[in-house]
Protein backbone atom coordinates (compact mmCIF):
# COMPACT_ATOMS: atom_id res chain seq x y z
CA UNK A 1 0.00 0.00 0.00
CA UNK A 2 1.42 3.41 -0.89
CA UNK A 3 2.52 5.50 2.05
CA UNK A 4 0.02 8.25 1.32
CA UNK A 5 -2.85 5.80 1.74
CA UNK A 6 -1.62 5.05 5.28
CA UNK A 7 -1.60 8.64 6.54
CA UNK A 8 -3.69 9.19 9.62
CA UNK A 9 -4.02 12.94 9.72
CA UNK A 10 -6.60 15.03 7.91
CA UNK A 11 -4.12 17.29 6.10
CA UNK A 12 -2.15 14.40 4.59
CA UNK A 13 -5.34 12.63 3.54
CA UNK A 14 -6.69 15.84 2.02
CA UNK A 15 -3.44 16.46 0.13
CA UNK A 16 -3.46 12.91 -1.18
CA UNK A 17 -7.06 13.13 -2.38
CA UNK A 18 -6.44 16.50 -4.05
CA UNK A 19 -3.21 15.29 -5.68
CA UNK A 20 -4.95 12.18 -6.99
CA UNK A 21 -7.77 14.28 -8.48
CA UNK A 22 -5.31 16.65 -10.12
CA UNK A 23 -3.34 13.72 -11.55
CA UNK A 24 -6.50 12.26 -13.06
CA UNK A 25 -7.50 15.58 -14.63
CA UNK A 26 -4.13 16.74 -15.96
CA UNK A 27 -3.13 15.48 -19.38
CA UNK A 28 0.10 13.77 -18.28
CA UNK A 29 1.58 10.41 -19.10
CA UNK A 30 1.21 7.43 -16.81
CA UNK A 31 4.97 7.55 -16.31
CA UNK A 32 4.78 11.15 -15.04
CA UNK A 33 1.87 10.25 -12.77
CA UNK A 34 3.81 7.33 -11.32
CA UNK A 35 6.88 9.54 -10.81
CA UNK A 36 4.74 12.06 -8.94
CA UNK A 37 3.27 9.31 -6.74
CA UNK A 38 6.79 8.22 -5.74
CA UNK A 39 7.78 11.85 -5.15
CA UNK A 40 4.68 12.46 -3.02
CA UNK A 41 5.39 9.33 -0.99
CA UNK A 42 9.00 10.43 -0.60
CA UNK A 43 7.92 13.81 0.74
CA UNK A 44 5.53 12.13 3.17
CA UNK A 45 8.23 9.76 4.42
CA UNK A 46 10.72 12.62 4.69
CA UNK A 47 8.26 14.66 6.75
CA UNK A 48 7.89 11.69 9.10
CA UNK A 49 11.66 11.33 9.46
CA UNK A 50 11.69 8.06 7.52
CA UNK A 51 14.71 9.07 5.46
CA UNK A 52 15.59 5.65 4.08
CA UNK A 53 12.06 5.18 2.78
CA UNK A 54 12.05 8.74 1.41
CA UNK A 55 15.29 8.13 -0.49
CA UNK A 56 13.92 4.90 -1.96
CA UNK A 57 10.86 6.76 -3.22
CA UNK A 58 12.93 9.62 -4.60
CA UNK A 59 15.20 7.17 -6.43
CA UNK A 60 12.16 5.56 -8.05
CA UNK A 61 10.79 8.98 -8.97
CA UNK A 62 14.11 9.89 -10.60
CA UNK A 63 13.98 6.74 -12.72
CA UNK A 64 10.61 7.80 -14.10
CA UNK A 65 10.66 11.59 -14.14
CA UNK A 66 11.74 13.14 -17.41
CA UNK A 67 11.07 16.83 -16.71
CA UNK A 68 14.28 18.57 -15.65
CA UNK A 69 12.54 21.03 -13.36
CA UNK A 70 10.72 18.26 -11.51
CA UNK A 71 13.93 16.23 -11.30
CA UNK A 72 15.66 19.23 -9.72
CA UNK A 73 13.20 19.21 -6.81
CA UNK A 74 13.64 15.48 -6.29
CA UNK A 75 17.43 15.92 -6.19
CA UNK A 76 17.08 18.91 -3.87
CA UNK A 77 14.98 16.91 -1.40
CA UNK A 78 17.49 14.08 -1.51
CA UNK A 79 20.21 16.64 -0.75
CA UNK A 80 18.25 17.79 2.31
CA UNK A 81 18.24 14.26 3.67
CA UNK A 82 21.96 13.70 3.13
CA UNK A 83 22.80 17.10 4.63
CA UNK A 84 20.66 16.43 7.70
CA UNK A 85 22.46 13.10 8.13
CA UNK A 86 25.87 14.79 7.93
CA UNK A 87 26.88 13.57 4.48
CA UNK A 88 27.71 17.04 3.19
CA UNK A 89 29.67 15.89 0.14
CA UNK A 90 26.75 13.79 -1.13
CA UNK A 91 24.37 16.67 -0.38
CA UNK A 92 26.58 19.12 -2.29
CA UNK A 93 26.61 16.81 -5.31
CA UNK A 94 22.83 16.54 -5.29
CA UNK A 95 22.35 20.29 -4.87
CA UNK A 96 24.72 20.92 -7.78
CA UNK A 97 22.80 18.43 -9.93
CA UNK A 98 19.57 20.23 -9.02
CA UNK A 99 21.07 23.58 -10.04
CA UNK A 100 22.36 22.13 -13.30
CA UNK A 101 18.74 21.27 -14.12
CA UNK A 102 17.22 24.40 -12.60
CA UNK A 103 19.65 27.33 -12.23
CA UNK A 104 16.89 29.49 -10.73
CA UNK A 105 16.57 27.39 -7.56
CA UNK A 106 17.63 29.73 -4.74
CA UNK A 107 17.03 27.18 -2.00
CA UNK A 108 19.64 24.83 -3.49
CA UNK A 109 22.09 27.72 -3.91
CA UNK A 110 21.47 28.70 -0.30
CA UNK A 111 22.02 25.17 0.94
CA UNK A 112 25.29 24.89 -0.95
CA UNK A 113 26.39 28.12 0.73
CA UNK A 114 25.33 26.79 4.13
CA UNK A 115 27.43 23.65 3.66
CA UNK A 116 30.48 25.66 2.54
CA UNK A 117 30.03 28.05 5.46
CA UNK A 118 29.79 25.12 7.88
CA UNK A 119 32.93 23.59 6.40
CA UNK A 120 34.63 26.99 6.66
CA UNK A 121 33.76 27.21 10.35
CA UNK A 122 35.17 23.70 10.92
CA UNK A 123 38.39 24.60 9.08
CA UNK A 124 38.68 27.79 11.13
CA UNK A 125 38.26 25.85 14.38
CA UNK A 126 40.99 23.47 13.21
CA UNK A 127 43.31 26.44 12.62
CA UNK A 128 43.26 26.22 8.82
CA UNK A 129 42.77 29.92 8.04
CA UNK A 130 43.50 29.72 4.31
CA UNK A 131 41.10 26.81 3.79
CA UNK A 132 38.52 28.53 5.96
CA UNK A 133 38.68 31.76 3.93
CA UNK A 134 38.43 29.84 0.65
CA UNK A 135 35.32 28.03 1.89
CA UNK A 136 33.78 31.27 3.16
CA UNK A 137 34.42 32.83 -0.26
CA UNK A 138 32.63 29.90 -1.92
CA UNK A 139 29.71 30.30 0.48
CA UNK A 140 29.56 34.01 -0.35
CA UNK A 141 29.37 33.35 -4.09
CA UNK A 142 26.46 30.94 -3.72
CA UNK A 143 24.63 33.19 -1.28
CA UNK A 144 24.97 36.11 -3.69
CA UNK A 145 23.45 34.01 -6.47
CA UNK A 146 20.56 32.93 -4.22
CA UNK A 147 19.92 36.50 -3.08
CA UNK A 148 19.88 37.80 -6.65
CA UNK A 149 17.10 35.31 -7.44
CA UNK A 150 15.19 35.83 -4.17
CA UNK A 151 16.21 39.25 -2.80
CA UNK A 152 13.76 39.22 0.10
CA UNK A 153 15.10 35.94 1.44
CA UNK A 154 18.27 34.94 3.25
CA UNK A 155 18.50 38.05 5.44
CA UNK A 156 21.07 36.42 7.73
CA UNK A 157 23.23 35.61 4.72
CA UNK A 158 22.90 39.19 3.50
CA UNK A 159 24.03 40.44 6.90
CA UNK A 160 26.94 38.00 6.95
CA UNK A 161 28.02 39.13 3.48
CA UNK A 162 27.97 42.76 4.61
CA UNK A 163 29.71 42.23 7.95
CA UNK A 164 32.46 40.11 6.43
CA UNK A 165 33.05 42.49 3.53
CA UNK A 166 32.10 39.85 0.97
CA UNK A 167 29.30 41.93 -0.53
CA UNK A 168 30.05 44.29 -3.40
CA UNK A 169 26.61 45.82 -3.06
CA UNK A 170 24.58 47.12 -0.18
CA UNK A 171 21.21 46.12 -1.58
CA UNK A 172 20.51 42.97 -3.60
CA UNK A 173 17.14 43.94 -5.03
Amino acid sequence: MPRTQRNDNFIDKSFTVMADIILKILPTSNRAKEAFAYYRDGMSAQADGEYSEALENYEEALKLEEDGNDRSYILYNMGLIYASNGDHEKALGLYHEAIDLNPKMPQALNNIAVVYHYQGEKAKQAGNEDESEALFDKAAEYWKQAIRIAPNNYIEAQNWLKTTGRSEMDVFF
